[in-house]
């Protein structure tokens, strides 16, 4: 937990994926998001937590269905979606937080 916030406290962006090995969407949005990081690169910050592992910290952000992804810097939440999202959409989103 306490590296989860070491992690989110950054001041760059940080895309956190909350998803699990069972899901169809969370293994769609896999190469997507493998996708922006390239893009991307050391602008942003990617980690996926897996609910099924981690289901205290997926309690404690209220993640109801997987995919969820939430946008954190300086370790405030600034967007959060569930679902597949587009390559475009995120890298638009997260230029817009950097």
């Amino acid at each position: 937990m306490s590296r989860f916030l070491d992690i989110i406290n950054q001041d760059k962006p940080v895309l956190v994926d909350f998803f699990a090995e069972w899901c169809g969407p969370c293994k769609l949005m896999a190469p997507i998001l493998k996708e922006v990081k390239d893009s991307l690169g050391e602008t942003v910050s990617v980690i996926k937590i897996d609910v099924d592992k981690n289901q205290l910290l997926a309690s404690q952000y209220q993640v109801r269905g997987v995919p969820t992804l939430i946008l954190f810097k300086n370790g405030k939440q600034l967007w959060r979606q569930s679902g597949v999202v587009q390559k475009k959409d995120l890298i638009s989103l997260i230029e817009r937080n950097k």
